[in-house]
């Protein structure tokens, strides 16, 4: 495999070259240039082809591109190959070895990645000024937490000649459409089963299942519900529980490993609700595997909630939901809603991963601070709840930057999910 070194006083003139020697659809590995012109070091498209995927990614570029791209008698500095050669003429081929390659192919992929987000911050700079309402919404989603590719991909697709007012009622519509809830109660309360509240520590697993009881209690009786406790790690976590379960006058069983849950469940079959409070494990611990295959294992039909701390980035959110999505969850549970600042993050994750929002808690009080989720109460909240610090508002000039570095995450499958319509 050859990659051939051109070089020429000017851009096109160098690129001229390229197509006189390795035809229109060479592949550009870099340019630079030095003291003599431009030099352009270039691969043959059917080269570039012959080789296996992933390892290689293809970047041909057209003369009007690169044109575009390098202005004349002065290309911008980017990433080379560290190549050495005797040049003798204009043109000059350099051997490089396949402990080489990889380099090359890294050298492509952030080359790409470059020119991907400089181009979508120059669109997003003329989008500012062309389409001044989309900034606006923009700006709106970005204060209220939702990430910047989700922003992004309703941006693109609002309705032409919206208002400030009309854009913003259209983004919320989506938003409501796309966000799933049980609706009522009578999902858990009449329907019963055995739920396994599970999540990370610290998320209020525990108090949220004291509250999912004292419903059960108040509709059913308390001889109708059961409680389980796989908590035997945290100091004090079953008693925790267990005095719950006193003020209510249930029983607490505590179990350890998947065997202790098959005779519990076994023996609690008769009863209409179960519902089980795990131990709190880091989404990152291989604990979670464990804990999963114990729930699934367990010989009944449970169903398991996943509580998610409203608190949390997005990118924490997205990597607890991962992690504990095992074959499927039931649905989730947003915990913590009085400490957040925004809660738009918890939304997007919800509607990327098209979660079934059961319930929202929003304080420490059994049974008052539990709600069975609205969606249009969520979404109205998510933006009157945006942003008031300076620091975590964008200005215009940084919305660009911001928007730049959505170019690969439009990719993301989850957004093509989305309901539109």
């Amino acid at each position: 495999m050859n990659v051939r070194k051109f070089t020429a006083s000017t851009s096109r003139g160098a690129w001229s070259l390229v197509r006189e020697a390795l035809g229109p659809d060479a592949v550009i590995l870099s340019n630079r240039a030095v003291d003599d012109g431009v030099e352009i070091l270039a691969l043959a498209g059917e080269d570039m082809a012959s080789l296996s995927e992933p390892v290689v990614e293809k970047a041909a570029l057209s003369e009007s591109t690169f044109a575009a791209l390098a202005p004349q008698h002065k290309l911008g500095h980017t990433p080379t190959l560290a190549i050495t050669s005797n040049v003798t003429s204009q043109t000059d081929t350099t051997e490089i070895n396949s402990s080489e390659l990889n380099d090359v192919m890294n050298e492509i992929r952030s080359m790409r990645g470059m020119l991907e987000m400089q181009l979508t911050e120059i669109a997003w700079n003329g989008q500012h000024k062309r389409e001044p309402v989309k900034s606006t919404v923009l700006r709106e989603m970005l204060a209220a937490g939702f990430s910047a590719s989700l922003a992004r991909y309703l941006i693109e697709r609002l309705p032409a000649g919206s208002s400030n007012q009309s854009g913003m009622e259209w983004i919320k519509s989506i938003l409501t459409r796309n966000l799933a809830t049980i609706g009522d109660e009578n999902e858990i309360l009449e329907k019963g089963g055995v739920y396994a509240l599970v999540g990370p520590t610290g998320v209020g697993k525990t108090t949220t299942t004291a509250k999912l009881a004292a419903r059960c209690v108040m509709r059913h009786g308390p001889g109708k519900l059961a409680l389980i406790t796989t908590d035997g790690y945290r100091i004090g976590g079953y008693e925790q529980l267990r005095i719950y379960g006193k003020i209510l006058g249930v029983m607490v069983h505590s179990v350890k490993d998947e065997a202790d849950l098959r005779i519990a469940l076994d023996e609690l079959k008769g009863k209409h609700t179960v519902l089980i409070d795990t131990v709190g494990v880091s989404q990152r611990d291989q604990m979670v595997a464990d804990q999963i295959a114990m729930l699934s294992g367990a010989g009944s039909q449970v169903k398991r909630l996943l509580c998610l701390n409203a608190t949390s980035t997005g990118e924490t959110l997205n990597e607890v939901v991962r992690s504990y999505m095992g074959n499927g969850l039931a649905g989730c549970i947003l915990t913590k809603m009085d400490e957040a600042a925004t809660i738009g993050s918890a939304l997007d994750i919800v509607i990327r991963q098209k979660l079934n929002l059961y319930y929202v808690a929003n304080g420490q009080r059994v049974p008052e601070d539990l709600h069975v989720a609205n969606q249009q109460y969520l979404v109205e909240r998510a933006f009157k709840l945006k942003r008031e610090t300076a620091p975590f508002q964008f200005s215009d000039a940084e919305i660009p930057l911001v928007m730049a570095n959505t170019a690969r995450a439009m990719n993301d499958k989850t957004l093509r999910e989305v309901i539109l319509g």
